[in-house]
């Protein structure tokens, strides 16, 4: 992994299980996911709308270059987890972004979590039927 450079700037974004690390450097607007292009690794384009809409409300899409990790969940907990990630870094590019950041909603981990499942039930909700005789 290369050495820190002073142009990067980090942000750690979550959804869900999933966990991303976004590396934001000045640049042309490249984006690169695991090692893969961005566009293959997420290729329905909700998903890729989701990703890249700090980017787009900001529009900083063409002046920074993303590099990001992100490992656990499925896809759209990964989607939601890098633009978390992504609006996270993107502060620390340029604090006067916050408000526009903020209005949309996008610096808020969205704490939803899969409801765990209880002992004596098929699941977190669901009941056995119930038997009186």
């Amino acid at each position: 992994m290369a050495a820190k450079t002073t142009n990067d700037f980090i942000g750690t974004g979550r959804r869900k299980t999933a966990v991303a690390r976004v590396r934001l450097a000045t640049g042309t607007g490249k984006i690169t996911v695991n090692g893969r292009a961005f566009e293959n690794y997420f290729p329905l384009e909700t998903l890729r709308a989701t990703v890249t809409q700090p980017l787009m409300l900001t529009s900083t899409a063409e002046k920074v270059d993303a590099r990001i990790n992100v490992s656990g969940g499925g896809p759209n907990g990964q989607a939601g987890a890098v633009s978390h990630g992504i609006a996270r870094a993107l502060l620390k590019f340029d604090a006067n972004l916050r408000p526009q950041l903020k209005a949309e909603g996008l610096l808020t981990r969205d704490s939803r979590m899969k409801e765990r499942k209880k002992y004596g039930q098929p699941g977190a909700r669901k009941r056995f039927q119930y038997s009186k005789r």
